[in-house]
C-alpha cells in the first residue's frame, strides 16, 4: 500500500524515496563488511513492507546499528544525523545527504527534524529511529523517550511501525571505544503495527514491549 500524501500538504516537497548511485555503492561496500567482520545475521526481513512508510523502531547499541538494520533491505532507508555532520564540510555533507541523511539538532527537542520524519514518512520513506535516544552504556535497553510516539501518531494509519532489535553490536562497538572489534551481530525485525490510533502512552508501551521481546529472542536464540 503507497502511503496517502494527502494526509500532509508538505508532502509535494519531499523527493520520492530512492537507491542514489553513491547508496547502492555504500549498501554493497557496508554489505561485504557487515558479513564478513560482523558476521551480520538478519532475521525476519520479510516483516518490512516493500512499499509504502516504514517507521523502524529499535534498541540503540552503537554507531554500528543504522548500518546493521538498512545494509541488508531492499529498499533505501534514511537516517537521522546530528546536525554537526552537516555543517563546515559540503563535500562530507552532500555525501550524508546523497546516503538519505537528514539533519537533528540533539538534546533541542528538534521540531524541524519531526517535521522532516514525517513527511518522509507519508511520501512513502523507510526510516529508522533509536527511541532510547542515546546510545546504550550497558548493552541493556534503557527507558524510551516519548517523541517516537508523537511521530507515529501525527505520521497517520498508512505507515507501519516495525519493531526491531539489534544484539551484539555493542560488545563489537561500545560507547567509550575508539574503534569496533569484530563480533557476531544479530538483527531481527518484528511484525507491522498499526499505533497511531492510540494515545501516545499505550504506543510507548507497545513499541517498547515489542523491542524487549525481539531483543529475548536474539539473546535466546529464538530466531
Amino acid at each position: 500500500m503507497n502511503a496517502a500524501p494527502s494526509q500532509s500538504p508538505n508532502c509535494e516537497h519531499v523527493a520520492p524515496p530512492r537507491k542514489t548511485w553513491m547508496y547502492k555503492a555504500g549498501q554493497a561496500i557496508c554489505r561485504i563488511a557487515a558479513l564478513n567482520g560482523f558476521d551480520l545475521k538478519a532475521y525476519a526481513i520479510n516483516n518490512v513492507p516493500r512499499q509504502g512508510g516504514v517507521l523502524i523502531v529499535a534498541n540503540h547499541q552503537s554507531f554500528l546499528d543504522p548500518i546493521m538494520l538498512a545494509v541488508k533491505l531492499p529498499r533505501p532507508v534514511s537516517f537521522m544525523a546530528k546536525s554537526e555532520l552537516f555543517d563546515g564540510n559540503r563535500v562530507f555533507s552532500r555525501l550524508i545527504r546523497n546516503l538519505n541523511a537528514f539533519p537533528v539538532r540533539q538534546g533541542e527537542g528538534d521540531v524541524g527534524a519531526v517535521r522532516e520524519t514525517i513527511k518522509r514518512l507519508q511520501a512513502g520513506h523507510v526510516l529508522i529511529v533509536f527511541p532510547e535516544g542515546e546510545r546504550t552504556h550497558d548493552g541493556q535497553i534503557g527507558k524510551l523517550e516519548g517523541g517516537v510516539g508523537l511521530i507515529i501518531r501525527r505520521a497517520g494509519p498508512d505507515v507501519k511501525v516495525i519493531p526491531a532489535a539489534v544484539d551484539g553490536a555493542f560488545k563489537a562497538w561500545p560507547k567509550h571505544q575508539k574503534l569496533p572489534r569484530l563480533c557476531p551481530i544479530r538483527v531481527k525485525y518484528g511484525p507491522a503495527l498499526h499505533l497511531a490510533h492510540l494515545k501516545n502512552s499505550q504506543i510507548m508501551q507497545t513499541v517498547d514491549g515489542h523491542i524487549r521481546g525481539l531483543f529475548e529472542d536474539l539473546r535466546n536464540g529464538r530466531t
